[in-house]
């Protein structure tokens, strides 16, 4: 597979950065757990309904895609510089299709409202981790690291940029764990349909009507 780079990244610092997400995203679970709880949506059920099903094709192009960006980094992060397939054209897919992911979650609640904040949220916290990458990665792989942050933009992805190789050496393993993680994000299905049930029921406590 064509890289611009064998340079070994120290496992410790990639391990660090990937904490610190998990530890923010941690915390955006227990806020938007409060809105699965104590929170219902403000639209008629029909609205509610095609929201719902909405959430639910972006999760479910998120565990796809997020498995395909897989196929081609796994278990290469801390020593290759990837530059091909969805990495030739963003440079942070996998974190673009969590992004797209924690949509589906928010809108789960039937609502636009944290639809759109889940969304906001994700990509600060997506953001912020990027950064740190690369300040790691452009000590790690100097000049071709520089040209591909020039060249290739972080989420959004440009088209034109697509390489590709006939052989990929894929470990299934890193795609399996990934697809297993990523099963998180359809858990928001039937907890959110849980709780509306327990509101509708009069168990819990609506304080918030989102829109």
């Amino acid at each position: 597979m064509t890289t611009l780079s064998k340079t070994s990244i120290h496992p410790d610092v990639i391990g660090t950065v990937q904490t610190i997400r998990k530890i923010v995203l941690a915390v955006a679970v227990l806020i938007i757990g409060g809105l699965f709880v104590f929170g219902a949506s403000r639209w008629s059920k029909p609205v509610c309904d095609f929201i719902d099903w909405f959430g639910v094709v972006l999760m479910a192009v998120c565990i796809i895609g997020r498995a395909w960006c897989t196929f081609y980094i796994g278990g290469r992060k801390t020593h290759s510089l990837v530059r091909l397939g969805p990495y030739s054209v963003s440079r942070n897919p996998l974190y673009g299709f969590s992004i797209l992911g924690a949509i589906g979650v928010g809108a789960q609640l039937g609502a636009v409202v944290p639809a759109i904040a889940c969304g906001v949220f994700s990509w600060l916290v997506f953001t912020l981790v990027a950064l740190q990458e690369e300040r790691v990665l452009l000590s790690t792989h100097g000049e071709a690291y520089r040209d591909y942050l020039a060249q290739v933009p972080r989420f959004w992805p440009r088209w034109s940029l697509w390489q590709d190789v006939e052989l990929l050496e894929v470990r299934p393993r890193m795609v399996m764990t990934t697809l297993g993680d990523a099963m998180f994000f359809l858990a928001s299905v039937p907890i959110a349909e849980l709780f509306e049930h327990l509101q509708r029921a009069g168990v819990i406590p609506v304080f918030l009507h989102l829109p």
